[in-house]
């Protein structure tokens, strides 16, 4: 998969593309990111990319010429998308959506935002990551790209994983616990240390059920559950 990124600030995505997940993917070669800076498709000799809002206003905002310069030149893969806080919200199903595609692209907004007609005509949609805002979009970018990297397949070391953890089923994931068994008077419990795979399974489910109803109840409401879900939840006393 090939994704692009556009920025005016390369350097905040250096690091954390070459570590983890992401940065196994990349050596692998299941992930090819190319980040490109907007700054290289200016014309004067301060390498503008912001100017004064038509209308007044606080802030400044991004020009269109050095981003619709900067992708002409990239022939980035599509869709391309400016991440703002006014976009689509990003969530696991979008995550699925781009990873079963062949490559995607994303827009890194900063200062006041961009020009309207870069999001009009030159992006093919928005997606905002959650109801605030940051000082730009490379922190979003990187959320984005990570999220659908670890769908990738391959990308996990084990497979299981990825349809194991929240949200892969509507549903947040089970508690998880390791050793010791003991800990400051704090115990694992006791069905995980049986041996009864099974059963071990069953918990692991109700679990999902009641931490997803306790603390993500739009969740939980709008897949209704099932009677065997029902069923759990009695055998557990969750």
């Amino acid at each position: 998969m090939r994704v692009d990124v556009f920025t005016i600030f390369p350097e905040f995505l250096s690091a954390p593309l070459d570590v983890s997940i992401v940065g196994r993917a990349r050596e692998s070669g299941l992930l090819d990111v190319r980040v490109h800076d907007p700054r290289r498709h200016t014309t004067d000799r301060h390498r503008s990319v912001d100017d004064a809002p038509f209308g007044g206003g606080a802030g400044m905002v991004m020009m269109p010429g050095p981003l619709f310069d900067a992708v002409d030149a990239a022939a980035p893969p599509r869709p391309l998308y400016l991440l703002s806080a006014s976009g689509e919200r990003f969530d696991h199903a979008v995550a699925e959506r781009l990873a079963a595609s062949d490559g995607f692209s994303l827009l890194c907004g900063r200062y006041e935002g961009v020009d309207q007609r870069v999001a009009d005509h030159l992006c093919d949609g928005e997606l905002s990551i959650g109801d605030y805002v940051l000082a730009g979009g490379e922190a979003a970018a990187l959320v984005v790209i990570e999220a659908v990297a670890r769908l990738l397949p391959g990308a996990l070391g084990n497979e299981s994983s990825a349809g194991d953890e929240s949200f892969a089923a509507g549903r947040l994931e089970y508690p998880q616990y390791t050793r010791p068994a003991e800990f400051r008077g704090f115990e694992v419990p006791e069905v995980l240390r049986g041996g009864d795979h099974a059963r071990i399974e069953r918990w692991r489910r109700a679990q999902s059920l009641r931490r997803t109803r306790e603390r993500r109840p739009d969740l939980f409401e709008a897949r209704p559950l099932t009677e065997a879900e029902r069923v759990l939840l009695e055998e557990f006393d969750a």
